[in-house]
């Protein structure tokens, strides 16, 4: 209760106060006298008491009206027209602020006329002096300078990278220290020479020195990166013409504006007035940018026919046609920005134009390290991935699959560090806010999601080029057991169905993690293989007939069958077709639907079957010494070690109209049976011919057939001679 009677007195006791602070002429104090009394009487009574606690209770349980705010106009119409009117209301401020720029020009050339030219020229005078003193000692350092960098250049030329690197940063330490050492000699100078005082230093002279030190180093950069001197402490692919042009220039650029804003400015702010100070800025800001403009008209075909040629060599994939592109609008773009950057200067020089420069910094920092690692990039894989000799021999594969898979990591690797630059470059000037978005719940996860999808394709990269340099270890015949012909089957096999589930899986999970419902893919691929399944039965017996004849090992690859009508050598065997070679060399693709029969020529043994028809009046004896004989001088060849038994003779098989068949047999290893039958069959046919035993012939029989003469009719005294 007593609290709430002294929140009351106190807010009774600041109204007046409150009332005197907002009132245009204070009250009597008697007014505020007679306000306490007239609170105490209230307090001291019951009643009047009682009833301001209800009027306060009752005015702190009321609470103000706050307006219901109306919904927000989230059509695409409403967004859009807040956008215009923005970029209008921006564009007025900035033509307004343009025009303000002119006429606080105009105000500061007719204020400096009227300033003190004689406060100035006391100000030049000593600022001559330092100037005087600061540059001559800085011309004296240079030319030191330039004589030490010429024998370092000389020393390291035609030397390692990594010792013109060292060259490099040690010609730049003498630059920097020549730099600085004269700046100490003008401070030295402005000091205890100049000075009106021991001790003591204009200000002028202090900004002159400053200024100094600021666009010296600033050009010290560009001298350092550029070497228009010494081409052997130069690291920068750049010529000789070049460099000295581009060092010029911007030394020149740097010097006119560095000077300007940090000291020949200031002085006229200080001594005449801020108008005249405002005329010679915009002055030398005009001057720069018409230089820049200037530069890139030279240099628009020469930058032109720099990026076409980079493009040319990359064979204008993806960033060889950006980087055409570039190069037909690069100069629009650069003139675009330098009338920007002076449009801005003029509308907001405090605020807009360090924003503008600072992005710009931030641009080109992103971009050199973007073009650094491509540059990397690009010349790992233009050195390749070379492998030690001993995988090579085990996995003669490994470095081929290794150089078609790596060229496209790299790219896709390329690509995202050209993204990266992108986002940087967005986030240095404002336009995307790529920091607070994957900062945010919603980036975190969308990044996640890509970054999941990524690492499972990566995965899946190494699962497959694992396994295939598996396969391959183990098909490989110059390194450790030679596989069997089942074994290069079912391995080839193996290697396509895992290729086809990795790829099917991968893709599935990589849907998954980037958001992609994958319950109706899997549904639709159910219907598809229904489909499928009704639509092409002659490719599902296919696949049901392959999966038996591998399961009951009918053929392998390498092995010589006869299967639909063809035959020959098989060289791939899938699930679903059989790929055979014939003697003729034709490959034939035959489909397991068409395979009825399968003759398998080479499995466990083989057997030549030699069959000799020979006359009917030959001994039959001396011909089975005969193929006795033959066999003897067969194993003699280097054929001996594919034979896994002796001579199968089976002497006279049949007897035809002309002939007696005779037959041998040769039992060889699988599929050996064609070298030695070959030269078995030469040698039975020289013998035979060597010791008189003739083959069969046909004798043909020729009968002469008296044909009747047929003669005249004869006359009576005809028919009377004998």
């Amino acid at each position: 209760m007593r609290f709430i009677l002294v929140i009351a007195a106190l807010f009774a006791l600041g109204m007046p106060a409150f009332a005197q602070q907002t009132a245009p002429a204070a009250a009597p104090a008697s007014a505020s006298d007679a306000d306490i009394d007239t609170l105490i009487k209230i307090i001291e009574n019951d009643q009047s008491r009682a009833a301001l606690i209800e009027r306060l209770q009752q005015s702190a349980s009321a609470e103000p009206a706050v307006p219901a705010e109306a919904p927000a106009d989230l059509s695409i119409a409403r967004q859009l027209a807040e956008y215009t009117r923005s970029v209008a209301e921006g564009a007025s401020a900035t033509f307004a602020a343009v025009g303000q720029v002119f006429s606080d020009l105009q105000q500061g050339f007719s204020g400096a006329a009227n300033g003190d030219l004689n406060a100035l020229r006391d100000i030049a005078v000593g600022v001559l002096l330092v100037g005087l003193g600061l540059f001559g000692s800085f011309l004296v350092l240079r030319l030191l300078v330039v004589w030490l960098q010429g024998v370092i250049a000389g020393r390291v030329a035609n030397r390692a990278w990594y010792v013109r690197l060292l060259g490099a940063v040690g010609a730049a330490a003498i630059d920097g220290g020549s730099v600085v050492l004269a700046w100490a000699i003008g401070y030295v100078l402005a000091l205890s020479v100049i000075g009106g005082t021991a001790g003591r230093m204009g200000i002028n002279q202090s900004l002159l020195l400053n200024a100094f030190l600021v666009v010296e180093m600033s050009k010290l950069v560009v001298r350092a990166v550029l070497v228009p001197r010494h081409s052997a402490l130069r690291l920068l692919p750049v010529s000789d013409s070049n460099a000295a042009y581009w060092s010029f220039w911007l030394a020149r650029v740097i010097s006119l504006v560095g000077y300007t804003f940090m000291f020949v400015s200031p002085v006229i702010a200080a001594n005449l007035s801020l108008g005249a100070a405002s005329a010679v800025q915009a002055l030398v800001m005009v001057t720069a940018v018409v230089i820049g403009i200037v530069i890139v008209l030279q240099n628009k075909l020469d930058v032109r026919h720099w990026l076409n040629e980079l493009a040319h060599k990359r064979e204008k994939d993806g960033l060889g046609q950006l980087f055409m592109l570039v190069g037909q609008f690069w100069h629009l773009v650069a003139i675009g920005y330098l009338l920007a950057l002076l449009v801005v200067w003029f509308a907001n020089p405090e605020r807009a134009l360090p924003f503008m420069i600072a992005a710009t910094i931030q641009s080109l920092i992103a971009i050199v390290i973007g073009a650094v690692i491509v540059g990397f990039v690009g010349r790992f894989v233009g050195v390749g991935l070379r492998l030690p000799g001993d995988i090579k021999a085990r996995l003669p594969l490994l470095e081929a699959r290794l150089h078609a898979f790596v060229p496209r990591v790299m790219q896709v690797v390329r690509w995202v560090v050209i993204a990266g630059v992108v986002a940087a470059i967005l986030q240095a000037w404002s336009l995307f806010d790529f920091l607070g978005w994957i900062g945010s719940e919603q980036g975190q996860q969308i990044a996640g999601s890509i970054v999941s999808a990524a690492l499972i394709v990566l995965v899946c990269v190494v699962l497959y080029v694992v396994v295939a340099s598996w396969v391959e270890y183990r098909l490989n015949t110059t390194v450790g057991k030679a596989p069997t012909p089942r074994e290069k089957t079912l391995l080839n096999l193996f290697k396509n169905a895992f290729t086809i589930a990795l790829v099917v899986f991968g893709l599935m999970l990589a849907l998954a993690q980037i958001g992609v419902n994958i319950a109706p893919l899997l549904a639709g691929a159910g219907v598809i293989g229904l489909a499928i399944g009704f639509g092409a039965q002659k490719l599902v017996q296919d696949i049901i007939t392959g999966i038996f004849i591998q399961f009951e090992n009918v053929m392998n690859e390498g092995d010589v069958v006869e299967a639909a009508g063809k035959s020959g050598v098989v060289e791939k065997l899938t699930i679903r077709s059989v790929t055979i070679r014939d003697m003729t060399g034709t490959v034939h693709l035959i489909p397991f639907s068409s395979v009825d029969q399968v003759s398998n020529m080479v499995r466990g043994y083989s057997f030549y079957v030699a069959e000799f028809d020979v006359a009917y009046d030959s001994d039959i004896e001396a011909v089975k010494q005969v193929l006795r004989d033959a066999f003897v001088v067969a194993m003699q060849s280097e054929h001996r070690d594919m034979v896994i038994d002796d001579l199968d003779l089976q002497g006279l098989v049949s007897l035809t109209g002309g002939a007696m068949k005779v037959r041998a047999r040769i039992k060889t290893m699988a599929g050996k049976q064609w070298g030695i039958g070959r030269l078995y069959s030469e040698t039975v046919k020289r013998m035979l011919a060597e010791r008189d035993i003739r083959s069969p012939s046909q004798i043909v029989t020729y009968r002469t057939v008296d044909r009747p003469q047929i003669l005249p009719p004869l006359d009576d005294e005809a028919a009377t001679q004998p």
